[in-house]
């Protein structure tokens, strides 16, 4: 059985026999879950009602050549696709949608039609519609059934956080406050999931600007944080770590909104494996790697400031430097041949 299918302990809705996917002809519509790397080239399931609103996340896992999407948490589509090939590979990372063009050409190969182009970097990687042959064929981007990226782009913005994989992902579902305070004092935890739970995830009308769209990325090699809004560097500041002998890997948290405890937050935690080396993720695993993170209280007032649903924390155990993010635009890169 699929990781996912294990991890996640979410389930697609099928939609009834009037359903509006069934003008879709590619479009699965089934009452039972589907791996989605049993999909076959072009098509996807699209199930918007199984959550209607809250923050969006895009995954795509390069071996397997699928796409999930997370409205809220929970899982409300998936697709095939087709990522880059030999020589022009698709980047890993953690990346935001820069920018959208539903009528977008290509400016580097002979004026290429990109339909429901949604940039992820401005060397030339973004998500867009494309020819899916059932294997990598791009020359980076990440290409999509044609019906599926028109109904992905009506459900994304600016700031969007997309997480593309080389190894098998995995995620689960956290409750955490995510002041990275040690020993942090119940009425702190209790006062930034209040003033974060009263912010709104990023606008569907975030189409030509950012909603302010925050984003952080902590280097235990370093022991630093970055704090980014819209994409641009904000300030930095430095960390402490527990058990720095004891490897990190990649995680990336996404914050999906405030939990029924009102001393902590739901986050959607994806660990980011190198290569085929996939490590399941627990909550008490992406807890811990949280916990091994303490930042002073003046600066977990200043991330509290800017966090908001949407919001993407990376915890990584790579160095910060130009060899693993690209700017302008908040790109982690973990992978990249």
């Amino acid at each position: 059985m699929d990781r996912d299918l294990c991890l996640s302990r979410r389930l697609f809705v099928a939609g009834s026999l009037a359903s509006p996917l069934l003008m879709f002809p590619n479009a699965i519509a089934q009452d039972q879950p589907v791996d989605p790397a049993t999909l076959k080239p072009g098509e996807f399931q699209w199930h918007p009602d199984r959550s209607q609103s809250g923050p969006v996340v895009v995954l795509v896992s390069i071996p397997k050549q699928w796409v999930v999407i997370y409205r809220g948490g929970v899982r409300i589509a998936a697709s095939t696709c087709s990522t880059g090939k030999p020589g022009h590979t698709t980047p890993a990372g953690v990346f935001v949608i820069l920018q959208k063009d539903q009528h977008h050409h290509s400016s580097t190969y002979n004026d290429a039609p990109m339909p429901y182009m949604e940039r992820l970097t401005w060397q030339g990687v973004a998500l867009h519609a494309g020819n899916l042959p059932g294997y990598p064929a791009s020359h980076g981007c990440v290409r999509l059934p044609l019906e599926f990226a028109k109904l992905l782009f009506t459900v994304t913005t600016l700031g969007t956080p997309v997480i593309i994989a080389d190894g098998e992902p995995a995620y689960t579902d956290l409750q955490h406050p995510g002041l990275l305070i040690a020993n942090q004092a119940e009425e702190m935890a209790r006062d930034v999931v209040k003033q974060v739970s009263a912010k709104a995830p990023h606008p569907v009308t975030a189409t030509t600007e950012t909603h302010e769209a925050s984003s952080f990325v902590i280097s235990t090699a370093d022991r630093k944080l970055t704090a980014f809004v819209n994409g641009k560097e904000s300030f930095v500041a430095q960390v402490e770590i527990q058990m720095p002998e004891k490897p990190f890997g990649t995680h990336a948290f996404t914050l999906t909104g405030p939990d029924a405890d009102p001393r902590h937050l739901k986050w959607l935690a994806i660990g980011l494996p190198a290569g085929t080396n996939a490590v399941a993720l627990s909550a008490l695993l992406a807890t811990e790697t949280m916990n091994r993170v303490s930042l002073t209280p003046d600066t977990a007032q200043r991330v509290s400031s800017l966090m908001h649903p949407g919001s993407t924390l990376v915890i990584t155990d790579q160095p910060s430097h130009q060899d693993t993010r690209t700017e302008p635009g908040f790109t982690i890169i973990t992978h990249d041949t």
